[in-house]
């Protein structure tokens, strides 16, 4: 019943957690944005006491159901792993000391030092954010578009078609490789990656060592026949010593499942080691039943919103980005150093941004931290999706009437770029789409009447949107680009 229980658990929480990143609609993050924020290192981030202590007190009373219930990463393991049909395909190994907690030193150095595409690598959480995103998320796309085609075919709007495209070649190619790695460690160990270089199940492995509940041994049941070492995804369970490993069972309960004499529970108290057992066994199925209703009670389906309309804007072909000075970073984000300090690298912003404008970069100095850039959106006042779904404080949340006045760069216009000089043609396209009226088109040379009209910014107006770029026709550069501010401000 344990196993049936958690299986059930993982089951539905791997689903929610994968339909928030998958959707594209902006509505599920309403109801399933608190799976996100339950996690371990965004709660750290975030400085969310709350989440933090409850997960340890959930790890000291019933052991490391975390990895195998709440973080999706652990869940995705078990996913791969069942690709091995192979039965009693597991042994037990000693724990890897050597390895394990030199992991958990690079990590912690990384996340304190500033490191932070080493600290984002390593974030178990992240590395299924990066996944969902990269892998996932655009094939889901894929299958919209085709329902799309089909419903457009037979004059229904049911489904609308969104772009999908490649928001960063080189974190795809590490989601990929992060996906290799996990199916052969799962493949060949089970739960390798979690009990060796996963840093957040080594900083619970400390306090699932004293946990209440455990699986326990009843010696005289042992018959050493081998079953629940065979059948132990973690490897920590010796049926020669009638010892487990508590630091790394993950309380998936396949050895309990698998013993047929009974020898093994999930209980509170140590095990009579002879002589018949005058207690009744502890009735673990109840416990499970309370833990998996406290789970999945607060989990709902949403309701899909209007589709988010483009005001009216043509459809302009990709361009290449402009080389920004200072990175642009989401309002609320403070400033650079703040972003980059708390951002743990899920992806959960770029997932959710409706306006296509955030994407893992690509630059080495800032690897996989989501960056802005306006080649197939801009940033609308009015949007602060970003702000409400970031689990780790990144992005504090602003509401509407404030972000209008955060200003996170300033507008540059390049003169050698403009259509109105290269092309001899009438635009004004980034003056009439300002939505802060930070532009306004005037002569080129003041004193002759049939002057070019270019455009003059007011950098004191100006929030860095991205409105103009975005509608600039100038290719593949735009005639005008926004810088991005080291620290943010109100204007």
């Amino acid at each position: 019943m344990l196993r049936k229980i958690r299986t059930i658990l993982a089951a539905v929480v791997f689903v929610l957690i994968t339909l928030l990143f998958l959707d594209f609609t902006g509505t599920l993050h309403c109801w399933l944005g608190w799976l996100a924020k339950i996690q371990f290192l965004p709660a750290v981030m975030a400085l969310n006491v709350i989440v933090v202590v409850a997960l340890v007190l959930l790890t000291l009373v019933f052991g490391r159901i975390y990895c195998s219930v709440i973080c999706p990463l652990g869940i995705f393991q078990d996913v791969l792993a069942r690709f091995h049909r192979k039965k009693n395909k597991y042994s037990y190994s000693a724990e890897l000391k050597w390895l394990r907690y030199p992991m958990l030193m690079v990590f912690v150095i990384a996340g304190v030092s500033g490191v932070g595409s080493l600290f984002q690598l390593l974030a178990p959480y992240s590395a299924y954010g990066r996944i969902a995103t990269m892998i996932f998320q655009p094939i889901w796309k894929f299958g919209n578009n085709l329902l799309a085609m089909v419903a457009e075919h037979y004059e229904s709007y049911a489904f609308y078609s969104v772009d999908t495209w490649m928001r960063s070649l080189p974190v795809f190619i590490i989601a990929a490789v992060t996906v290799v790695v996990l199916f052969v460690l799962a493949w060949r160990g089970g739960r390798t990656y979690c009990n060796t270089i996963c840093p957040v199940g080594t900083i619970l492995s400390f306090f699932a060592r004293f946990s209440w509940l455990k699986i326990r041994f009843d010696a005289d049941k042992c018959k050493n026949c081998s079953l629940c070492s065979k059948n132990c995804k973690a490897a920590c369970i010796d049926f020669k010593t009638h010892t487990v490993d508590y630091s790394r069972c993950v309380v998936c309960g396949n050895c309990i499942d698998s013993c047929k004499f009974g020898a093994l529970k999930y209980s509170c108290q140590t095990s009579r080691t002879s002589g018949p057992s005058s207690s009744s066994p502890v009735d673990t199925s109840k416990r499970s039943f309370l833990l998996a209703s406290a789970l999945v009670t607060t989990a709902a389906m949403a309701q899909k919103k209007e589709k988010l309309m483009d005001g009216g804007l043509a459809d302009i072909e990709d361009k290449v980005a402009p080389k920004r000075q200072s990175p642009l970073t989401p309002p609320g984000s403070l400033s650079v150093v703040h972003y980059a300090q708390h951002c743990t690298g899920c992806l959960l912003c770029v997932s959710e941004c409706p306006n296509q404008v955030l994407r893992p970069s690509s630059d080495l100095m800032h690897l996989m931290l989501p960056l802005m850039s306006y080649e197939h959106g801009y940033c609308r006042p009015e949007c602060t999706r970003c702000s409400e779904v970031c689990p780790a404080g990144a992005i504090i949340k602003v509401d509407k009437a404030e972000k209008s006045s955060v200003q996170i760069g300033h507008a540059v216009w390049i003169k050698k770029n403009c259509v109105v000089l290269t092309d001899e043609v009438e635009c004004g396209n980034c003056a009439r789409h300002c939505p802060s009226g930070a532009i306004e088109m005037v002569p080129l040379d003041p004193n002759n009447e049939e002057s070019p009209m270019v455009p003059a910014i007011n950098e004191a107006a100006c929030i860095g949107c991205g409105a103009c770029e975005y509608v600039c026709p100038s290719r593949p550069f735009s005639a005008i680009y926004v810088e991005g501010h080291e620290v943010h401000k109100h204007i």
